[in-house]
């Protein structure tokens, strides 16, 4: 059986998550949340591009946005 996204990423929340948005920036931060729409709020959040990384602290992502989502290894494999 095959699990909705929001689903597998339920069982990624309070752990560090990579992201990749569509301007090819890169995140990564703590999963803190998600909603219907897949809109996500990270903490302690990194931006990194091929020039430079900073700190961006705690953001909220339209789920649109996302490109692809790194979970922690046994994020997805953990029952619900």
């Amino acid at each position: 059986m095959v699990d909705a996204p929001t689903r597998i990423l339920e069982r990624a929340l309070q752990q560090r998550v990579t992201l990749v948005l569509k301007d090819s920036r890169q995140l990564s931060g703590k999963l803190l949340g998600l909603d219907e729409h897949m809109n996500l709020v990270l903490d302690d959040t990194e931006e990194s591009t091929s020039e430079m990384t900073r700190h961006l602290g705690r953001v909220v992502l339209r789920g649109s946005n996302v490109v692809t989502l790194h979970a922690p290894e046994g994020a997805a494999a953990k029952p619900a």
